[in-house]
Formats: C-alpha cells, sequence, structure tokens
C-alpha cells in the first residue's frame, strides 16, 4: 500500500498527513504531486548538510529524517548573536530552496520541541525551559505514539499538565520513557548526541569579508588560521598531532585537507608548510568564504630550549647565545663550561628527526613510512611489527643470539633439495632454477608452531632452519617444514638471505 512519507506546509494545511494513503489523499486534493520516497537519498543528503553546518558550529548531529542538533556553545558572537546567527543560517539555506524551523534552547530536547511546535526562530533562555515547554502539546517530548496517544486520553494536552502530576504516579502510570523525555527536555537528565565529528575544544575560523579563490589567497589564509590556532594551544600548553583545514565554498561544499604529525606540535609555520603541497587540490569553485581549521589527537607539550652555548668564563655582559650583542665566534666548538644538549639525546634526535618525517608522511602517506620493531612471536615473519617512526621503542628485542638473514622474505619460496636424512642439512638446492652448492652449513635451529594458532598439533608446522653458504659465498636461510617422515618426505623453503 503506498502512503505519504513526509508532506510539506501547503499539503499540511490541507489536511493530508504523514501515513496517510496516498489514493485518500489524491481524493482529497486531486492537483496533489507526489514525488517517490527514496530514504537512502535522504539520508545522504541529510549528511551533506551536517558537513554543510561546520561553517556554524563543530558540533554537529543530525536528526533523522529531517532535523539538525548545532551546539552553537561559544560560537554564537562570530555572527554577532544568536540572532544574526538564525538569519545568516536561514538565509543561506533559502538560497539552496530548502525552508526550514529553527529554535534555540540550553538542551536538544527543549529546542526540538520549539522548533517542531512554537513560533519559528523561538529562543529559550538558560533556566526557562519549563515556562517555554508547558503550552506546547505533549507530542514536543519526542514520545511513541503509543505513549503519547494514552496521554491524550486522559485529557493531559500540554507539557505543563504532564509536569504538573507527581512523578511516582507519572512513572507508574506512562512507564520511564516518559520521565526521561521530560527530564531530558527540562534539563534534569543527560542527553547523549552523535556528532558528526566529536566536539573539538581546538578550533579556529576565519571568514572573509568578500570570496577569494586566488592560490596565493589560499596559502596565507592558510597561514593566518594556523597562526590563530597556535596561539590558543601555546597559551593553554597543548600540542596536536593531527590538524584537519577545510576551505568552505559559496556553493556549500567543503574543501577538506587534513596533515598528521609524528610528534605532537604547535608550531604555526611548520602546520601551514605541510599544507601547503596540499593546497593545488583544493577547487575554490565561485570562491571561497570561509575557513576552519581543528587539531586533534591534542596532549600537553612543554617548551624546549633547543642549545644554550653561552660560556661562563670571563667579565664582560651576560648574554644567550642568539643575543645581539652576543660574541662574534658563534660557531666554535663548545668549551667544557658551555652546556649544550649531547648530541645522541632522544628527546633532541626525534625534534630535529620529526619536520623531515612529517613531509615524507603527508607526501607519501603513513602506510609508507614507519619502523621495525621486534615483536614476541615464534614464527619469523611474524617477529617484527610496523610502528610510527618516533614512537619510544618497547623493551622486546631481538635475540642476538639468533642471527637472522638481513632480508627476509614476505613469503618463503619453494626450493628442491638433496639432503641425507634425518636431520642433515642440504648439500646441493635449486632456486629460481639455478643449483647451488652448499659449502658450508650450520644448523638445525627448530622453531616450533605457536600454541595458540589454531591447529596447534600439525607436525608439518615445525621447522627446522639452516644459514648455509655456496661456492660463491652467497648465504641462505633455508628451512625444512615438518618432521622427517619415509612415506611422506619434508617439503624445503628459502626463507632470506644474509647480506
Amino acid at each position: 500500500m503506498r502512503r505519504l512519507t513526509a508532506v510539506d506546509g501547503r499539503a499540511a494545511a490541507l489536511g493530508l498527513f504523514p501515513g496517510q494513503k496516498a489514493t485518500d489523499a489524491t481524493a482529497l486534493v486531486p492537483e496533489l504531486i507526489i514525488a517517490e520516497a527514496d530514504p537512502a537519498a535522504d539520508a545522504a543528503a541529510l549528511t551533506k548538510l551536517v558537513d554543510w553546518c561546520a561553517r556554524f558550529s563543530p558540533a554537529v548531529a543530525a536528526d533523522p529524517p529531517d532535523g539538525l542538533f548545532l551546539d552553537i556553545t561559544g560560537v554564537a558572537h562570530l555572527w554577532g548573536g544568536e540572532a544574526a546567527m538564525i538569519d545568516d543560517l536561514v538565509r543561506r539555506l533559502a538560497a539552496h530552496g530548502l525552508t526550514l524551523r529553527v529554535a534555540i534552547a540550553e538542551t536538544p530536547g527543549a529546542a526540538w520541541a520549539l522548533a517542531h511546535f512554537a513560533p519559528d526562530r523561538s529562543r529559550c533562555e538558560n533556566g526557562q525551559a519549563a515556562t517555554a515547554l508547558a503550552p506546547l502539546p505533549v507530542a514536543a517530548l519526542r514520545l511513541s505514539q503509543a505513549d503519547a496517544g494514552q496521554i491524550g486520553r486522559l485529557g493531559l494536552r500540554s507539557i505543563g499538565s504532564v509536569a504538573a502530576l507527581p512523578r511516582g504516579e507519572l512513572g507508574r502510570r506512562f512507564g520511564s520513557a516518559v520521565l526521561k523525555r521530560l527530564d531530558q527536555a527540562l534539563g534534569r537528565a543527560p542527553e547523549a548526541l552523535t556528532f558528526r565529528r566529536p566536539p573539538n575544544p581546538w578550533f579556529a575560523r576565519l571568514a572573509f569579508a568578500e570570496p577569494v579563490s586566488a592560490p596565493e589567497d589560499l596559502a596565507t589564509a592558510c597561514n593566518d588560521i594556523a597562526a590563530v590556532l597556535a596561539a590558543r594551544l601555546e597559551a593553554e600548553g597543548q600540542g596536536a598531532r593531527v590538524f584537519d583545514l577545510a576551505f568552505h565554498r559559496l556553493d556549500g561544499r567543503a574543501e577538506r585537507l587534513s596533515i598528521a604529525l609524528s610528534l605532537a606540535g604547535r608550531d604555526p609555520a611548520a602546520v601551514a608548510r605541510l599544507f601547503q603541497p596540499l593546497l593545488e587540490r583544493i577547487d575554490p569553485g565561485f570562491g571561497i568564504e570561509v575557513v576552519t581549521l581543528a587539531a586533534r589527537e591534542t596532549e600537553t607539550i612543554g617548551s624546549r630550549q633547543a642549545c644554550f652555548s653561552s660560556s661562563f668564563g670571563g667579565g664582560g655582559p651576560r648574554s644567550g647565545g642568539g643575543a645581539p650583542n652576543a660574541s662574534p665566534d658563534r660557531h666554535r666548538p663548545p668549551t667544557s663550561a658551555s652546556p649544550v644538549l649531547p648530541p645522541g639525546g632522544g628527546e633532541r634526535d626525534d625534534q630535529d628527526l620529526s619536520p623531515f618525517i612529517d613531509r615524507l608522511t603527508n607526501r607519501l602517506g603513513a602506510a609508507v613510512v614507519w619502523r621495525a620493531e621486534a615483536f614476541a612471536s615464534h614464527a619469523p615473519e611474524r617477529a617484527a611489527a610496523r610502528r610510527p617512526p618516533l614512537t619510544r621503542p618497547a623493551e622486546t628485542a631481538w635475540d642476538a643470539g639468533r642471527p637472522r638473514p638481513v632480508r627476509l622474505f614476505r613469503r618463503p619460496e619453494p626450493i628442491e633439495v638433496i639432503a641425507p636424512v634425518p636431520d642433515d642439512p642440504p648439500v646441493l638446492f635449486r632456486w629460481r632454477g639455478q643449483a647451488r652448492r652448499v659449502r658450508r652449513a650450520e644448523g638445525p635451529e627448530r622453531l616450533a608452531q605457536e600454541w595458540w594458532r589454531r591447529p596447534f598439533d600439525d607436525p608439518a608446522a615445525v621447522r627446522d632452519y639452516y644459514q648455509v653458504e655456496d661456492e660463491t659465498g652467497a648465504r641462505f636461510w633455508l628451512f625444512r617444514a615438518g618432521l622427517y617422515d619415509a612415506e611422506n618426505p619434508p617439503r624445503w623453503w628459502l626463507h632470506g638471505l644474509f647480506g
């Protein structure tokens, strides 16, 4: 059966409503224009609208099927107040052919109730939710149809009449769901919203008097907004590992870029420098009107003095190594009385290396910039793990008493072997079509399979490794898979190369 899923204002004024049979609707309004419902497209459009609203608030949540929640705490002053912010929002969406109703309140429940049942652009001051919601119908509490119908049959027509009932009696008659919705609307109980992007206090916004599109203007905007956000981070002693830059176009589309740092930082010049090569990806369209920058994965960092090279001996004025009246001999080697950071200092090395790693990571991708770290595993191919370049090394280390090849194949390669039985090393093997005679060999080193991997009782998973050297001096790492069995000869594999 075809039913109406949504109606506009004119249709509602003619007595049509969601859930009504399409045949009944066309009988009442013969000239009714009906469009096929597409819930998937509606959800995608609502998600795009959430992203577009990032210019008004860094915390936006979808309220399907046709609503949005914006947390505007601390951002309304950027438009000159809440009323001016509403005007700007309505004007921009109206330019795209969208109609809307807006309300502002201290809780999501109160804002939803006012937007749906109060006059458009209603605003509720803090602490006034009970008074503002009292005359609204019970449906404004976002109750189920069953709860709303049961309350209506008792003659309770407004939220004020429901709130006036004793809580115990209200809970016994209608259940906890009604109490929960009432408390959420009045601010007595919290309500969790699923924001498209988590609320982020480290957020900066720049708006232009006139739209910009020139590459040099985008680069200047990147430098300016990085300086604004870096000043806030420095004032709070914070640094960030990820920065998200967004250019908001006139047509509502947002062009987004992200960079990542190997160490938490807040240097605006370094952040802007990493964004510079990525700006060529930005399509300004008819112009950029707003730029936003958000910092993620923040952590506390301290100021660091990179080097202090000032002699304490002799008279005369004292000054730091970079002071204007410092000694002309600034590049002489430090004496024993010149305290400097040691060349091998871990923090010093990381700080000096991080700009280079950041450039590689943001140009090539994080997946190709890594360091190897020992990992507790019996299998050689699993004994190493990829880690971010500047993370602290783990206490686990490779056993120096068990040498491993410089080049370990991702997958062992099968070889043909002539070897005495049962446990002697090979005397001849063929790899990649070339026969190699073994001159020296060492082993075996038996590696059993890891018991926590299934099946752990497979004899073929036992490996006997040998280090062998052929007549040319090339050294190889071979292994025999499985124990000796006259009926089922074991298979041989080449796993790595030494040198």
